[in-house]
């Protein structure tokens, strides 16, 4: 314990973390501020070294496994939260200074994600039981931010506010043929076939989310217009007149943007434009956190704007319009969070405990870092010909208002 003690003592700058050790013994380290207070009991002792060594993974993994328990009112929200308030005292220790250093140089080797391994890494996360996403996401199963208008707005309310932005910002018309990277189960593309007269094709790496686009597909007597592909995005070939890509770019992986942008250019027409929804960091490039990279998006990576700008510059492609939200994926993730501990006894019979207590750390370390770290969601609206768009952003307000009463004559909700 004196190990993993001496980290603590300098981890703890705000507030007051009480540690219970293997033995019962009471541990406590505050900072100058007393507030807020969150305790912890270990229950194994060979935690004092693992979590010493790599806290930001070990810590997770005790909770996964159940030999690290919160009490006195401490949950996964305050634990995390606490941790993201005293961060920078973890980052100042020698020790994990050189391993931040060591993630950042591997990074490449994490990311290596060719065709063949990047269908793996979407099966982990994606191919999970469709059972345990229709517990806390929509009804349109939206698995990406929403756009809360105010915090009020209900989740359904802020998915359908992210879909009616994007498709106001794409300028689509009828007879367009639109791509959907990264489809997801369809909601995306079902929207835009519902709101217009265009071909859509929506791909994925997902074959249990292929199974329930083509599913809702055929339900809405749409799939002679939208068709669900199975396909990388490098697979593809057809040329298209506008490209949306919503929370897939976080899977490319940085030493693939170029790619990524180059191919998005090549399956473009010549006044074809496109518009890529992606997390990112306002700070300069990084590592994935490993419990995310082991258990969540194995292959993921969230990029900066400086790593996602340079490539879209060396395609000559024309930056239309860059918009950032900032703490909607809070709200998102929080909401996603609610409903899924509201469903908790549902998950654990599809699943497991241990399962589930990894899914509430992924949903609330999440949630956090949209709040305390420097995480943020990014909108690049760009074309290959600069009249494309006109000339001011006037357009996607006018065009949003159109959509709005669109869905209400359809019946869209």
């Amino acid at each position: 314990m004196k190990l993993l003690s001496s980290l603590l003592k300098r981890f703890v700058s705000k507030g007051t973390l009480r540690v219970y050790d293997a033995d019962g013994v009471l541990h406590v380290f505050s900072g100058e501020v007393k507030e807020p207070v969150v305790t912890i009991r270990i229950h194994d002792k060979s935690l004092y070294t693992k979590i010493f060594l790599s806290p930001d993974i070990r810590a997770g993994e005790a909770y996964m496994d159940g030999t690290l328990t919160f009490e006195d009112g401490t949950d996964t929200l305050k634990f995390i939260e606490f941790f993201l308030l005293n961060r920078s005292g973890l980052r100042s220790h020698p020790l994990q200074k050189l391993i931040k250093k060591a993630r950042r140089k591997f990074k490449r080797i994490y990311q290596y994600n060719p065709v063949g391994r990047a269908r793996k890494h979407a099966s982990h996360h994606y191919d999970v039981s469709e059972e345990i996403y229709r517990l806390f996401l929509d009804k349109d199963m939206q698995y990406s931010c929403a756009y809360f208008k105010t915090p009020q707005d209900t989740l359904e309310e802020a998915q359908l506010n992210k879909k009616r932005i994007i498709a106001a910002k794409l300028q689509i018309a009828d007879g367009m043929k639109i791509l959907d990277i990264g489809c997801g189960w369809g909601g995306m593309a079902l929207y835009l076939a519902q709101m217009f007269d265009v071909e859509v094709t929506g791909i994925s790496l997902s074959k249990e989310q292929i199974r329930v686009a083509r599913s809702r597909a055929e339900a809405l007597g749409m799939k002679d217009r939208v068709k669900f592909e199975y396909c990388d995005y490098r697979e593809m070939e057809r040329k298209f007149d506008r490209i949306v890509s919503v929370g897939m770019l976080e899977h490319v992986g940085a030493q693939y943007l170029e790619e990524f942008f180059t191919k998005v250019r090549g399956l473009l027409e010549a006044d074809g434009a496109a518009l890529v929804h992606s997390i990112g960091r306002m700070n300069p490039p990084g590592a994935t956190n490993p419990f995310i990279r082991k258990y969540i998006f194995p292959g993921g990576y969230v990029p900066s704007l400086s790593e996602v700008v340079a490539p879209m510059e060396r395609q000559h492609l024309w930056t239309a319009d860059c918009e950032i939200w900032r703490k909607h994926y809070h709200y998102t993730l929080m909401e996603w969070r609610r409903r899924f501990l509201a469903h908790w006894d549902e998950a654990v019979k599809i699943t497991n405990k241990r399962f589930c207590r990894m899914w509430e750390f992924y949903l609330t370390a999440t949630a956090m870092s949209f709040l305390h770290s420097r995480m943020m969601v990014f909108h690049m609206l760009f074309s290959k010909n600069i009249n494309t768009f006109p000339i001011t952003r006037d357009f996607i307000e006018t065009e949003e208002a159109r959509l709005l009463l669109r869905e209400k004559e359809l019946g869209i909700k």
